[in-house]
């Protein structure tokens, strides 16, 4: 292999159970591990979660709904045992088959979508249980949900005489969960209660009421709190959850002031995360340059200085981005070689890139070097490239093993 990804066991249990318990013992903690648990590996992480107590995991869809159910089967999780799964971003045309016949709890907010899944329930023989689902309401991000008021009375009248289908849950999305203190936040927290009051106005009584990112975990100082999400499920006899993601894999957005430009006011378990994933290669060739010789496409790196250089087997194909490249003017990032750093000087290439090791004492070839892990994180990754972490390590694309 050219590179390989390690993800930690310890680490990732640590992080799970460091959630846990910033949302509360009341609160369950849905793990998300959609998208390939981030690029970390869904069939790597999920059964890690199952086995650590994760009562629900979330998928994108139905797709990769079957794929999990079948990486838990294979890491000896029975079906009867396994966490409940909820498919987050809609269902219609093939999946809405992939949600029935894989029992997955999928996430809907039009009627178009609720009629496609009713009919898939009918034509499954022998059965005869309602498919359960979350309603997703819209309260602010125009993205997913159904909008409060007529919208919203409309579609749940027609759900109760459904007999196909059955509402376990209800569910909204906070657009500034990472602002303490947000004006927004405050406004879909007003919508939502609204909305769980026009819920059980009909008659409905879902069990399941959930808000929440890794950064509504993590922002305790505002009043999107997990307390808070505890006392509205109360209010209809449900229980409260939420959904963190990439904190589960060691990375979260800084809580932000609302109108200010300091960062982690109200953080309670960033700083405590443990990135889980380290991403590594090894030293394939190793180069003397001399002042005046150019590095890269384009000479955009000129030794002014003898140097000793190492080639990595890694570029942008492999999620290395190429903003991560060095110039004489504009250092780039950095990769880990005998616990040093080694800057990458040049251009990233498509599969190639190169470091400096002229300060670290007896580099040779075939030595273990870090591109992600200790060192060097998707955090200093997505600062040079102008993104977030969660870019960063969702772009890696090598498989992922188990380690302790």
């Amino acid at each position: 292999m050219n590179s390989w990804v390690e993800i930690s066991e310890r680490r990732l249990l640590g992080n799970y159970r460091l959630l846990a318990q910033a949302a509360g013992g009341d609160t369950s903690v849905l793990a998300v591990v959609k998208a390939n648990a981030y690029g970390h590996g869904a069939a790597v992480c999920a059964p890690v979660l199952a086995q650590a107590g994760a009562e629900w995991l979330g998928v994108a869809d139905g797709a990769e709904g079957a794929c999990l159910r079948e990486a838990l089967a294979a890491a000896g999780i029975e079906r009867d045992s396994q966490p409940q799964v909820l498919a987050m971003c809609g269902s219609l045309g093939d999946d809405v088959e992939l949600v029935v016949r894989n029992e997955l709890t999928p996430v809907v907010w039009e009627q178009q979508q609720m009629e496609s899944l009713a009919a898939a329930v009918r034509q499954r023989a022998g059965d005869t249980a309602p498919l359960p689902i979350h309603l997703e309401i819209d309260t602010g991000m125009a993205r997913q949900g159904v909008a409060p008021g007529e919208e919203l009375h409309t579609l749940l009248h027609w759900l109760k005489r459904q007999a196909h289908l059955r509402l376990d849950g209800v569910m909204t999305h906070f657009a500034s969960a990472e602002v303490a203190g947000s004006p927004q936040t405050v406004i879909q927290m007003r919508r939502f209660q609204e909305a769980i009051g026009a819920v059980t106005a009909v008659g409905l009584r879902p069990s399941w009421v959930h808000v929440g990112s890794s950064s509504t975990v993590d922002n305790q100082g505002a009043e999107q709190n997990p307390a808070w999400l505890r006392s509205l499920a109360s209010t209809v006899g449900a229980r409260s959850m939420v959904r963190p993601g990439i904190a589960l894999y060691g990375y979260c957005l800084p809580i932000e002031q609302s109108g200010s430009d300091g960062n982690d006011v109200a953080s309670t378990v960033r700083s405590e995360l443990g990135p889980i994933m380290s991403w590594k290669t090894r030293v394939i060739s190793l180069r003397e340059v001399q002042p005046g010789d150019t590095v890269g496409y384009n000479a955009t790196y000129i030794a002014e200085k003898p140097m000793r250089l190492a080639l990595l087997p890694v570029g942008y194909a492999d999620g290395l981005r190429r903003e991560l490249s060095g110039s004489n003017l504009l250092p780039g990032g950095w990769t880990m070689v005998r616990g040093q750093r080694a800057s990458i000087v040049g251009r990233v290439s498509m599969n190639l890139t190169v470091v400096d090791v002229t300060e670290i004492p007896a580099v040779t070839v075939g030595d273990e070097v870090v591109i992600l892990g200790d060192g060097v994180t998707a955090d200093d990754h997505a600062r040079l490239a102008h993104t977030i972490s969660y870019e960063i390590v969702c772009g890696v694309r090598t498989a992922s093993r188990l380690v302790p």
